[in-house]
């Protein structure tokens, strides 16, 4: 399940609904690649299928731009992950990023752990998740984590994984599944009461599960914010010196970090420096919490993102729920007129 492809075709025997593209990994033969792009049409996303973070993933609008889209996609794919393999999708144009939060035994049970809404995102890159997704009715989530847990169950999945989709006009289609622990994992944890990362270990140990579906319930709504040493705008790495650490506080708040005053982030790594999360019983109350615990964070000697999330906090369409995954890039486009 950690390649993409085989991933993906493992779901369509499953029977979980797939986003329309390429059968599996995309031949050398220029002729047969721009065929496969016709039958799915145009917009096209070819992805890497070791990919991961991000990279390794252009979208085609014009049969021009195809070879070299994928030319281009299978060197960056074979320098960042060894593996030179890549596929084609259909690029849907206003879909949400939902995923459904599993993990199995192995004794062939599973269960998830209710969904997340992670469409913040810039450059494929998550900024904000949040759970449970607002605005899905739920009859349509427990029937998409009813096909995800059978899947698990097929496949004879172990462990806590999470299966990823596009949210469109009422349709979910699967795009890949991230067989580890999630950086977004505590949004959900809090909204179940699952330690995710204890369970884990647990069936990794070849303990059974020690919960059922039906023990499962979702309580209220948890937020997180990504922060990141980085420009908040222009997401420069803003590594350095922090002279200056000051976490939030109190209930309903969580912090996951490992610096402090005086440590040094480095530049050879991601930009992520911490996760604040926050939880309410309603959404409503984990915005506004989230709001007071952006404005009592403090980190000087390095650029953070918290002033923009400070900003989309307080953002009338994030308020209202429901953005889709170009909406960020979309707003920080207008805030530069």
């Amino acid at each position: 399940m950690g390649d993409k492809v085989s991933a993906k075709q493992s779901m369509i025997r499953a029977g979980v609904p797939c986003v329309p593209g390429s059968d599996g990994e995309l031949p050398d033969d220029p002729v047969a690649i721009r065929r496969i792009a016709r039958s799915v049409g145009y917009p096209v996303i070819i992805k890497a299928a070791g990919g991961g973070g991000g990279r390794g993933m252009r979208v085609v609008h014009t049969e021009a731009a195809l070879v070299n889209a994928v030319q281009m996609t299978k060197a960056e794919a074979e320098t960042a992950f060894g593996n030179p393999a890549v596929y084609m999708e259909k690029f849907l144009q206003n879909p949400r990023h939902i995923e459904i939060q599993v993990i199995a035994d192995k004794f062939k049970n599973a269960v998830y752990l209710g969904e997340r809404d992670c469409s913040m995102q810039r450059r494929h890159q998550k900024v904000i998740e949040e759970a449970p997704a607002p605005g899905i009715p739920r009859k349509l989530i427990e029937k998409i984590g009813e096909r995800c847990v059978a899947a698990c169950k097929k496949i004879g999945y172990r462990g806590a994984g999470t299966f990823e989709f596009l949210y469109e006009n009422g349709e979910f289609y699967f795009i890949e599944m991230n067989t580890r622990v999630q950086v977004e994992h505590p949004v959900t944890e809090w909204i179940t009461g699952v330690d995710i990362v204890k369970t884990q270990i647990m069936v990794a140990a070849g303990e059974k599960l020690p919960f059922t579906q039906r023990q499962i319930e979702i309580h209220g709504h948890a937020i997180e914010c990504r922060i990141n040493a980085e420009d908040p705008y222009k997401f420069i790495p803003s590594p350095g010196r922090i002279t200056m650490w000051h976490a939030p506080g109190g209930p309903g708040v969580r912090v996951d970090s490992h610096v402090y005053t005086n440590y040094f982030v480095p530049p050879n790594y991601d930009s992520m420096i911490g996760k604040l999360i926050v939880h309410g019983d309603t959404r409503e109350e984990a915005i506004a919490r989230m709001r007071t615990a952006l404005l009592e964070t403090v980190v000087e000697g390095i650029n953070t993102n918290v002033p923009l999330h400070r900003e989309l906090m307080v953002d009338a369409k994030f308020n209202a729920g429901g953005t889709n995954i170009h909406y960020l890039e979309q707003w920080l486009e207008e805030r530069k007129r």
